[in-house]
């Protein structure tokens, strides 16, 4: 968009690498490779929301607790029937019982795997239902939030957010609700159990723990530190990916495939630095707590030798608390491990959450009432407006345009010309003077009743994947395929679609890749026909076609400016001779105004302008 003074860009140095473009900026002396580390904002608070969206599914939590006890139980009940076996059966040689107690044993770990089995399944409906809605917040907060949020930020990154941040929460909340459920009851049933058969040998079970907790604590407050940066990374990689497939023909000609490249192996090899860093952490946990339930094994073995050759407990209770130091250890095992999981979720979360944080945008009370129709006069008076209060885009910029106008803006790239159509649209809100609407200040008037009375035909002529017919209906979604069609009549678009394979039920590939850019023009212009604004913007509309298709456009762009209030920004001072006012432009102020022949006559800026565009090197 010609004249648009955004701030992402202004805020960033040329030449800058792309990943600190997408506000990923590291510090002085920063190495590629190395991981500054970024910590949790608010874990709590995180944890807190993440349970806010479990709460949701009510019944299904209540159905995997349920589920998760009675496994547990199974679990429990395996090892004392094993103990009593060996105790009343196995030691007194009684071999009667022995088909029987194992018939009984053999159906409590039947029991244990068909509710195990009912808990997964459960489990995984519960974490999926937990990140649609996480997923359908987010994407509704991205509708919400206003223009100059996404334009501070790549699209890579922020899509990294609704699909990478979000699935390894859920993949997280598939592990760990369960296992987190499990390993509670485990410990706690494991404990009881323990207690119920030796006081002594319970002790002697519980003598790794503090070590276990100890060795827990370490890990884990690094691998907190390094999964919040491996997300981060994640979602620079994929910004900087987006944007390089997305702009691949300036790549290629310039030449800067091998400079891309090259930028890429620096963001990737931070990705693998920091992911070894936070999946090798995590994976120690497994052998670690596999070395302490082995020591544990041979403390168990030594003390109940002892015990039972002084005859203080019996062969039965050894191989139970044998059974049972396993239950009690993995659970330990399975809540560091799930604490690391947790770790990565949490990271994944507040990358979802932080953008939920971000203030949406206020559409404002509308003071017409509702059912109000535009007529198109607007005004502004004495407007200045900077995307960084400090730095001035627009000065004391003041204009009217009656209904039915058309009011061209001029000027070199940076005037401001799209600057006042952004304010116009209240992409952004000014910051001193008032833009009127039929009398009312546009900050008074609800965003969406206004912008419905706008329409905006761009330079990049974006159409969405779909049918041609839906993307014309874009435009007013109650159309009918009549109003459709007629529309692209009007825009001088009906001829070119009727002779493409399926017409108006051609499918667009990515972006309408299958079209060329005056058709994807066309169709944008069809679309705002369709919509019927009171207000049309044209933002360099014709600018990027060949001359032919120019004039299929200018009589469409004729059409669509019947009777409506029309603002149009051109390079090409050919396509705006017609216009009621031009407005002259040049750095943030309105130098020059009237017809083309008034500015012509005039000698100024303008007609320099034109005489340099058409009579290249002919003095005024």
């Amino acid at each position: 968009m010609s004249g648009n003074n955004q701030p992402a860009q202004s805020d960033v140095k040329k030449g800058a690498p792309a990943f600190a473009q997408m506000g990923f900026q590291h510090g002085p002396g920063h190495r590629p490779g190395e991981v500054q580390k970024v910590r949790s904002k608010d874990a709590k608070g995180t944890l807190r929301r993440i349970w806010g969206y479990l709460k949701l599914q009510r019944h299904a939590l209540i159905a995997v607790v349920a589920c998760t006890a009675l496994t547990s139980l199974f679990a429990l009940l395996g090892p004392y029937f094993i103990g009593k076996i060996i105790d009343d059966y196995i030691v007194p040689r009684q071999y009667d019982g022995i088909l029987r107690m194992g018939l009984i044993l053999l159906c409590i770990y039947a029991l244990g795997a068909i509710f195990t089995w009912i808990q997964q399944y459960t489990a995984s409906s519960l974490s999926q239902n937990t990140v649609r809605d996480m997923r359908q917040d987010l994407f509704q907060q991205y509708q919400r939030l206003p223009v100059p949020f996404f334009d501070q930020r790549t699209h890579g990154e922020l899509m990294s957010r609704a699909t990478n941040d979000i699935t390894n929460v859920s993949n997280t909340l598939n592990q760990t609700v369960v296992q987190l459920i499990s390993s509670l009851l485990m410990l706690a049933g494991s404990v009881a159990m323990m207690l119920s058969l030796s006081l002594w040998m319970t002790l002697v079970t519980l003598l790794t723990v503090p070590l276990i907790a100890y060795i827990t604590k370490r890990i884990t407050k690094y691998t907190k530190t390094f999964f919040s940066e491996q997300q981060k990374c994640l979602g620079e990689v994929n910004g900087f990916v987006q944007e390089n497939i997305s702009g691949l023909k300036v790549v290629k000609v310039f030449g800067r495939e091998s400079g891309s490249v090259e930028r890429f192996r620096e963001i990737n090899e931070r990705l693998r630095s920091v992911s070894i860093k936070a999946q090798s952490l995590s994976g120690s946990m497994g052998p670690i707590m596999n070395a302490m339930r082995n020591l544990s094994f041979v403390i168990i073995a030594v003390f109940g030798g002892i015990f039972a050759y002084h005859d203080l407990i019996t062969i039965g209770i050894i191989v139970s608390f044998l059974n049972y130091s396993n239950q009690f250890s993995q659970p330990i095992n399975q809540l560091a491990n799930q604490y690391n999981l947790l770790q990565s979720a949490i990271a994944g979360a507040e990358r979802v959450f932080e953008v939920m944080n971000q203030e949406p945008e206020t559409r404002g009370t509308d003071e017409r009432g509702t059912g109000y129709h535009v007529k198109g006069d607007v005004v502004f008076e004495k407007v200045t407006f900077g995307y960084k209060p400090e730095v001035e885009v627009l000065k004391n910029v003041s204009l009217h345009a009656s209904p039915g106008q058309m009011i061209a803006l001029v000027g070199p790239t940076g005037a401001g010309k799209t600057t006042v159509i952004n304010l116009l649209t209240r992409f952004y809100d000014i910051q001193d003077g008032r833009i009127l609407i039929d009398g009312s200040d546009i900050r008074h008037i609800d965003k969406h009743s206004l912008r419905q009375q706008i329409g905006l035909v761009l330079q990049d002529a974006y159409v969405f994947s779909g049918t041609i017919r839906e993307n014309i209906r874009y435009g007013r979604l109650d159309a009918s395929d009549e109003e459709v069609e007629e529309a692209a009549r009007l825009a001088n678009a009906d001829t070119f679609i009727r002779k493409l394979p399926d017409g108006y039920d051609t499918v667009l590939n990515a972006e309408g890749g299958n079209l060329s850019q005056g058709q994807r023009q066309l169709l944008t212009i069809a679309r705002a026909v369709l919509a019927d604004p009171a207000i049309l913007i044209l933002d360099e509309a014709t600018s990027s076609v060949d001359t032919r298709t120019e004039l299929h456009i200018q009589e469409a762009m004729k059409t669509l400016m019947k009777g409506r209030t029309s603002f149009v920004i051109a390079h090409r001072l050919s396509t705006i001779r017609e216009a009621d006012t031009i407005l002259v432009m040049n750095n943030g102020e309105i130098i020059e105004q009237g017809s083309h022949e008034e500015l012509l006559k005039r000698k100024g800026f303008y007609a320099d302008l034109y005489l340099n565009q058409f009579m290249p090197g002919q003095a005024i």
